[in-house]
């Protein structure tokens, strides 16, 4: 079908998309007041996403008729999985203690219920909120809320979201998530009080505070260029080997009504799992040094041109047409937040581990650093390592949670 945009050549949008990041990340780093109090409520991500939206809502470029968001998802986002998982330090990880463990794996655990939980709810009190497809919808917020960006996105091909849909979800997860990050940042300013009343022991915070300086210390250096080749030499070599091995896989489970059901005939979803796969298997080997040279920062590079491409399919008239989502998603968040708080005062862990374990799903390396830093600068690394576990994970866990969404919404 002929485009009626102003810009129909993809070179020329994927200029106008990096010169649209390039703008967003340098206001972010700005020191005048005006983009200082922007940022404080208007989250970079978010812009990333919908000033794309806004190029294609007025007819400056046609997502649909580009080719950039095909690349991006085949080609990009296998590499931004394996860098973002390449980094995982089972051992450190370990090293947190079993209460961090837990109530991050509840804070998982509260997610992957709650999705067919909430969406069994609302089919009581909204049936015309959450009918038809909406439950594909909820599994990129599953995606988004267990591991992050990259995990939401490989959610909206391995269950085929319609684009206005999931461009509603990504409103509802921005939204929510911000509200519920400032409740954790609220936490964190009064967690001496909170800690002494519930009696949690708080030394292994402490000796984990010297750890990872200790650990931050050791592994930064600047990175070199055969440090970025060998980056990128790992992310595309394996979303290469992904590719090659989901073709075969996927082509032996099709005309199987079972598997087709549970996406194992989709080539993207052997992809996304092959290269998560490798990712946390190279995370074993010398190969996680390369987090010291800046291979998370490079995955998550790739991560927002990816965004970008998704933003550009995005109709923005669509986002009004379904309100009730926003309710949806604080239901879910609750219940989330309900569990982790249950299972936190049983085991009387400190406010950090709650905080930092909620933050670390819900919103991924991105924010969760923020949160642990807001205890103490050196434990923003902690952050860190529990929202690559969530990457890790993010991927299986929101698939099942989807799964069992499929099941309550009787498709």
């Amino acid at each position: 079908m002929p485009t009626t945009a102003l810009i129909t050549n993809d070179a020329v949008v994927l200029g106008l998309l990096s010169a649209t990041l390039g703008g967003i990340f340098w206001t972010t780093q700005s020191s005048h007041s005006f983009w200082k109090k922007f940022y404080r409520y208007v989250p970079a991500l978010l812009l990333c996403y919908f000033l794309p939206a806004v190029y294609n809502t007025l007819g400056i470029i046609d997502g649909d008729a580009s080719a950039l968001y095909g690349i991006s998802s085949r080609y990009l986002l296998p590499t931004t999985l394996v860098l973002l998982t390449l980094s995982i330090d089972f051992p450190a990880i370990a090293r947190l203690g079993p209460k961090a463990i837990v109530l991050f794996l509840t804070g998982t655990l509260g997610i992957v219920l709650g999705g067919p939980l909430v969406l069994w709810i609302w089919s009581w009190i909204s049936p015309d909120t959450v009918d038809g497809d909406v439950w594909r919808g909820m599994a990129t917020l599953a995606g988004s809320w267990i591991g992050g960006s990259a995990n939401q996105t490989a959610m909206k091909e391995v269950f085929n979201v319609e684009t206005n849909l999931f461009g509603m979800m990504l409103a509802v997860d921005v939204i929510v998530a911000n509200i519920w990050m400032a409740f954790l940042l609220y936490l964190a300013g009064r967690a001496d009080e909170i800690d002494q009343r519930s009696g949690a022991d708080r030394s292994a915070i402490l000796a984990l505070r010297e750890k990872m300086e200790r650990f931050e210390a050791e592994h930064a250096r600047i990175p070199k260029l055969p440090d970025y080749m060998f980056i990128l030499g790992v992310g595309f070599g394996a979303t290469g080997l992904s590719h090659w091995v989901a073709t075969p896989l996927a082509a032996y489970f099709q005309g199987a009504v079972w598997a087709e059901r549970l996406s194992l005939a989709s080539e993207f979803f052997w992809i996304v799992v092959i290269a998560t796969t490798i990712g946390m298997l190279l995370s074993t080997t010398r190969a996680r040094e390369l987090e010291g040279v800046g291979a998370s920062k490079i995955g998550t590079l790739l991560l927002y041109v990816l965004i970008a491409s998704i933003g550009m399919h995005m109709d923005l008239r669509a986002i009004f047409t379904n309100p009730g989502l926003f309710g949806v998603g604080a239901t879910w968040i609750l219940f989330h937040g309900g569990l982790m708080m249950l299972v936190a005062r049983l085991i009387r862990a400190p406010v950090f581990y709650f905080a930092v374990g909620s933050q670390a799903n819900i919103g991924a390396a991105a924010s969760a650093p923020v949160v642990a830093s807001a205890f103490h600068p050196s434990l923003a690394p902690v952050g860190v390592l529990l929202a690559v576990l969530g990457y890790a994970l993010g991927t299986y866990a929101a698939w099942v949670c989807a799964q069992m969404m499929r099941v309550v919404a009787g498709q």
